[in-house]
């Protein structure tokens, strides 16, 4: 047998190292081609890392929930010596296509070198699977799932709270524990005051808490005792520097103006009654990528010296998703070439996957130019930030009815707020004020604004 050593690949981000969420095997499993083996972290979403080789798993480096860096030794597998005629085999040779990004399994060449920088890399760490059980306890699986209906992020959040899954009333009727169920339990367990231990000597473990947990200290600032410190996930400290970069580097500026949607509204109400109506969030989208045609630098990026503007063929459209996770940024590609109805089927594909945890990297980087539809969330307006390195992010508040002067008489009307926030280096209010208008007039003249957009994406 020759044994192989599978590195943690490059993940397409651009990224140094990755989060251990879960192993998918165990030391003596035995694995085909792109079977994945782990799911990692990474800042903005959970992956499954396919294996690149065949044969009897040797050892697995790093322990769930330690951070691995990208080129250090993942996991090692025995592959069985090939006889002539598997070695001739097509299949013997190549993966099934599961590709993950920035490490190929399906040419064959591809694979070579990696295993030869392995040699290069410090020391593996110790094999952390296969002894994870303690002696004493028999099972017939050498690494039973804790609760078989979670997801890894639901999962790394209640190991680093110290929640027992098992101990959990899932919210939903399918069974599967939510991040709403974790934070639930936290907060239940704030609001219990700390007991002495009524255990007796057979059950030591309940007693060391009260040994182990002096009267904390207060803070020094606010007088108050510190209760606990939660270390911030990936994604928030990924969302952290992009946000900071941006403040610190863009010069921004913002306008708004309040618009009466009440002709789209009422339009795609009608549309509703013979099926599934595109969101409103498409609409805007289809409007503002009408508008970006006629001002592309809104949809550009400084150069890396600041002299200067790219503008770019087409616009790669990010939008805000909520998420169990924090916020992400999911990117419908070439968003300029498509329709209501196709943006809105991409919208609901994308906040799909990012919400389920299954959204590739590549999916979450690209954009030009981002729409941040906080009126799903039930506010009217916002002061976003710019989506580093964009220069540009359209604002969408919530759509209510307000009194609105009509022809002189104040009537009922639906009336939501768009905000843009710009870089000031790359144009004046002017041009920002506008582009905003322009959007505005297309919402409140909906029919008008379609009718006026090419037949390719009109629809």
């Amino acid at each position: 047998m020759t044994a192989r050593v599978f590195t943690l690949p490059d993940l397409g981000e651009g990224l140094t190292d990755a989060e251990l969420v879960r192993w998918l095997v165990a030391v003596g499993d035995t694995v085909v081609t792109d079977q994945p083996i782990a799911e990692v972290e990474t800042a903005k979403s959970v992956v499954e890392v396919p294996s690149p080789y065949a044969g009897r798993v040797a050892a697995l480096h790093g322990a769930e929930g330690e951070n691995i860096l990208v080129g250090a030794p993942l996991i090692e597998v025995e592959e069985a010596a090939e006889s002539p005629a598997a070695a001739e085999s097509p299949a013997a040779s190549g993966g099934s296509g599961a590709v993950l990004v920035g490490y190929g399994t399906t040419t064959h060449a591809g694979r070579r070198p990696r295993s030869a920088r392995t040699t290069t890399l410090e020391p593996p760490r110790p094999p952390a699977a296969a002894p994870a059980t303690p002696a004493g306890l028999a099972s017939t699986s050498p690494r039973p799932p804790i609760v078989p209906v979670v997801s890894p992020v639901v999962r790394a959040l209640a190991r680093s709270h110290g929640i027992d899954l098992s101990t959990l009333r899932p919210s939903r009727p399918d069974g599967v524990v939510t991040r709403h169920d974790v934070e639930a339990a936290l907060s239940a367990r704030a609001q219990v005051p700390r007991r002495a231990s009524v255990a007796g000597p057979s059950s030591p473990v309940p007693a060391a808490p009260e040994a182990a947990a002096p009267e904390a200290a207060a803070d020094p600032r606010t007088g108050l005792t510190v209760r606990d410190t939660a270390a911030f996930s990936r994604l928030r400290r990924t969302v952290a520097e992009t946000m900071t970069r941006s403040r610190s580097e863009i010069p921004e500026a913002t306008v708004w103006v309040d618009v009466d949607a009440t002709e789209l509204w009422d339009g795609r109400r009608r549309l509703a009654r013979g099926g599934r109506a595109p969101s409103f969030l498409s609409f805007v989208a289809r409007f503002a990528l009408t508008a970006l045609a006629r001002h592309p630098e809104l949809a550009g990026r400084v150069t890396p010296d600041g002299q200067g503007l790219q503008l770019f063929d087409g616009v790669n459209l990010g939008f805000a998703a909520d998420t169990d996770r924090g916020l992400l940024v999911p990117v419908v590609r070439r968003a300029d070439r498509l329709s209501v109805r196709e943006l809105d089927a991409e919208f609901d594909r994308l906040a799909r996957a990012a919400r389920d945890g299954t959204l590739p990297p590549a999916d979450l980087a690209g954009s030009t130019f981002t729409i941040n539809n906080y009126g799903s969330l039930g506010v009217d307006g916002s002061a976003a930030i710019i989506n580093h390195p964009e220069v540009a992010i359209l604002g969408l508040g919530r759509a209510i009815e307000r009194p609105w002067v009509v022809d002189g008489a104040i009537v009922p009307r639906r009336i939501l707020q768009l905000s843009l926030v710009f870089d000031h280096r790359v144009t004046d209010g002017g041009v920002a004020a506008g582009f905003l208008r322009e959007i505005a007039d297309a919402i409140e003249s909906p029919l008008g604004a379609l009718a006026d957009t090419p037949g390719a994406v009109a629809g």
